[in-house]
């Protein structure tokens, strides 16, 4: 498949085995994100075996018999043919050739300068317009980890359109049916601003460590309700032993006055 574009013709052609990636990678917080993502993701069950969900993998193209390369922090794919053969580690992909084109794409705004924004394109093409011209993302997502500023991009008749977010400052992400956010809190030692899913009845998709705590209080839980069970039932034989005490000492007193207590 091919596509002509500005004089330009667009194929999707087999990139080399020992491709290098081209763009540099801040792993201390961009990878961490997009980790957090997969694994809310994966432990809601909302990662299908034939998705694909990568960060820092180069999407490939070919523009004008020259091989393109953009690494997002973070997309993915509804359906990716699997790697030949299946335990061989994906170091690219090809859309058409290897499954769809991404539906939505994530960038990760850091101190150093990038092309998250460029519209270039002229080679090196910016992301901007790889992702909006050649790829054609449905839904680009820019995030500025410090401020906590996420933008999200809708492309509509072949243009990046800004999105507004709802009430609760996110954004339905109908590729995955989930919604986008930015939330504020720790995880993994790792205090900032981070960007998590929620589903279609507003309830956060939880990491592990919070599912572990989830458990752990559900646990707490049920101990705090069977020592109170406990509790309850040891006061009722308490109550029953301290009734028979009482009639036991009753009946030796209507005996010792002569009276037999079979008779009342």
């Amino acid at each position: 498949m091919s596509v002509t574009l500005k004089k330009s013709v667009i194929t999707w052609e087999k990139p080399p085995d020992n491709l290098i990636e081209d763009e540099p990678v801040d792993d201390t917080i961009h990878t961490p994100i997009a980790v957090a993502l997969n694994e809310a993701l994966y432990l809601a069950g909302r990662l299908p075996k034939t998705a694909l969900a990568w960060t820092n993998v180069a999407v490939c193209a070919t523009i004008d018999g020259k091989l393109t390369q953009k690494a997002p922090d973070w997309f993915y794919v509804r359906y990716a043919l699997p790697t030949e053969p299946p335990e061989r580690e994906r170091l690219s992909y090809t859309p058409y050739r290897e499954g769809d084109v991404p539906a939505i794409v994530m960038e990760f705004l850091s101190q150093t300068k990038g092309t998250e924004y460029s519209k270039d394109s002229e080679a090196p093409v910016g992301k901007w317009y790889y992702y909006e011209q050649i790829l054609q993302v449905p839904t680009y997502a820019i995030f500025e980890p410090n401020s906590g500023r996420l933008e999200v991009y809708e492309l509509k008749s072949q243009k990046y359109r800004q999105r507004k977010p709802d009430k609760n400052k996110r954004y339905w992400i109908a590729e995955v049916e989930l919604f986008l956010g930015v939330w504020h809190g720790t995880k993994e030692n790792q205090t900032g601003k981070w960007l998590r899913w929620w589903d279609e009845n507003g309830q956060i998709l939880p990491w592990a460590a919070e599912l572990l705590e989830q458990e752990r209080s559900r646990s707490q839980q049920q101990e705090q309700l069977l020592e109170q069970e406990r509790s309850r039932s040891q006061q009722e034989r308490e109550a029953k032993e301290a009734a028979l005490a009482e009639l036991a000492l009753l009946k030796e007193r209507l005996n010792s006055a002569g009276i037999n207590p079979e008779d009342i």
